[in-house]
């Protein structure tokens, strides 16, 4: 398929990308069965979606409060200049941001951090501070889902 085409999504596609969400290792028997359709046509949908890039791959999804003693944060990041790219190169390196986001306004960027003490928690803030590139930075610790 070709990289520039956009791939549209038609309702089995949106129907299976909706049970792959729910279980990424459900085997393509169960997604046929599922949706209803032959086991060949859910191989060739998902062998189209992979090609067209539309579906990148399957994942590990981690229930967000699996370890009680995980402390959760959110730091808001600005950046000096024109070292956006330097600056996410290096921060994509730590393990501890679980996600990392370019937005718009004030922050340049916003990083989930994910670790298992205090003391890793404000190393982390440390490191981040301490990267070229980085001028200011505001993190707020999560507490409680609701």
């Amino acid at each position: 398929m070709n990289e520039n085409a956009k791939y549209i999504f038609d309702d089995l596609d949106r129907e299976l990308l909706s049970q792959l969400r729910i279980d990424g290792r459900a085997p393509v028997s169960v997604l046929a069965g599922a949706l209803g359709v032959s086991r060949a046509t859910i191989q060739n949908r998902i062998d189209r979606l992979l090609a067209s890039g539309a579906l990148l791959g399957f994942t590990v999804r981690v229930r967000e409060d699996h370890g009680d003693s995980t402390i959760r944060a959110v730091m808001m990041i600005e950046i000096l200049g024109k070292s956006t790219t330097e600056v996410i190169k290096k921060l994509r390196g730590m393990p501890e941001l679980n996600k990392l986001h370019t937005t718009n306004g004030k922050w340049d960027l916003v990083a989930e951090i994910h670790t298992d003490s205090l003391q890793s928690f404000d190393r982390v803030l440390r490191e981040v501070r301490l990267i070229d590139g980085v001028s200011n930075s505001e993190t707020s610790m999560l507490l409680t889902s609701v």
